[in-house]
């Protein structure tokens, strides 16, 4: 798995996915925002990291018992033990939220090893608590049943679609109020160069705008005086 500079991870932490939207969609790509996942709970920090992942499956009944947790190997306690500190871990669950992805407990033991954040497009038991934790978690809603009863988990770290939006081990996951989006890993550097840039002229634009000052030729940059004060507002502003 590719691993990110921490120049990179620092830029993207302080961009939108909105802005990394604009930018993926220059280059032709279209379907990286992963669909209806909400953060769990409001006011967490930006998320950024690998992708790690999980793949669920429908569930068949007389090998999804309760006794497969015994196994060590099982992939869902598997993934939560191998995701590496940094990462995001990213489940596939066939956008079916009848069952729970996961809960608290296992929630709870992915910040514990330093695990950037957790994402399913479907849903998480004991949302309320997991809302309380200090890492970003993304679902589509609250789920009490355990996943046994319709997810059978079957492989991790492989290619998986996660909300419709294609997630490769590896690619970089950036997360916040707006939802979550997928950056291939190829293109992550570029990106957080491009965005870090897009976001102060934005900014920039957003404080003119708040001013009174009107759209055209100011967004998009059109008339040559805007490239002149946005110079000038960045010499005053440090940016």
């Amino acid at each position: 798995m590719s691993k990110l500079s921490e120049a990179t991870r620092s830029k993207l932490k302080s961009v939108s996915t909105a802005t990394v939207a604009t930018a993926l969609f220059k280059r032709g790509l279209r379907i990286q925002m992963i669909q209806d996942v909400h953060p769990v709970g409001p006011d967490k920090p930006t998320m950024v990291g690998e992708a790690f992942t999980l793949r669920y499956m429908p569930a068949r009944e007389d090998l999804n018992t309760i006794e497969v947790f015994k196994d060590r190997s099982h992939p869902q306690r598997k993934a939560v033990e191998d995701c590496p500190p940094g990462a995001v871990l990213v489940m596939d669950s066939r956008k079916d939220a009848r069952a729970a992805s996961a809960g608290a407990i296992l929630v709870t033991r992915l910040m514990k090893r330093g695990v950037a954040g957790v994402v399913t497009d479907g849903g998480f038991r004991d949302s309320a608590e997991i809302a309380k934790l200090g890492i970003p978690a993304y679902h589509h809603r609250p789920s009490a049943p355990t996943n046994l009863t319709l997810h059978q988990a079957i492989e991790i770290n492989v290619p998986i679609g996660c909300g419709d939006a294609p997630v490769f081990p590896g690619d970089v996951i950036l997360g916040d109020a707006d939802g979550v989006i997928v950056i291939p890993a190829h293109l992550a550097d570029e990106i957080a160069n491009e965005t870090f840039e897009m976001t102060a002229f934005e900014d920039f634009v957003t404080e003119e705008v708040g001013k009174g000052r009107g759209i055209f030729g100011l967004y998009p940059a059109t008339d040559p005086q805007t490239l002149t004060d946005f110079a000038a507002w960045r010499k005053k502003n440090g940016r």
